[in-house]
């Protein structure tokens, strides 16, 4: 894939949805960012650094801030199966849309500060 748009139109309906919410959310987000692709996953790269990634699974979205965030917001995230790097977000629950770009901006932070 080298773009955002070949990627989602290779998923199935539900997902292409989702995937779409998530690109415009994080282009809200992230306004600088750039959409790229890297490990074969969508991604926003700012300053020279990938912010975040994100991809389909069968039952979920998986959101791929690094692992920083992931410890930052420990408490936000109770609700969201995480490991060191990603968080599931399920497709029978709403996008968590303020933890997102809270997390976002932590990245911003993170590659501009």
């Amino acid at each position: 894939m080298q773009t955002i748009d070949a990627y989602i139109a290779t998923l199935a309906p539900m997902q292409q949805e989702v995937a779409q919410i998530m690109r415009e959310l994080l282009h809200t987000a992230a306004p600088q960012a750039t959409e790229t692709i890297a490990y074969n996953m969508p991604a926003f790269k700012q300053n020279g650094q990938v912010l975040v990634y994100f991809a389909p699974a069968k039952k979920h979205l998986g959101f791929y801030p690094t692992p920083a965030p992931i410890t930052a917001f420990a408490a936000q995230l109770t609700d969201y199966p995480t490991s060191k790097g990603a968080i599931q977000l399920p497709y029978d629950q709403p996008l968590p849309v303020k933890l997102i770009k809270q997390i976002v901006a932590y990245r911003i932070q993170q590659v501009t500060g």
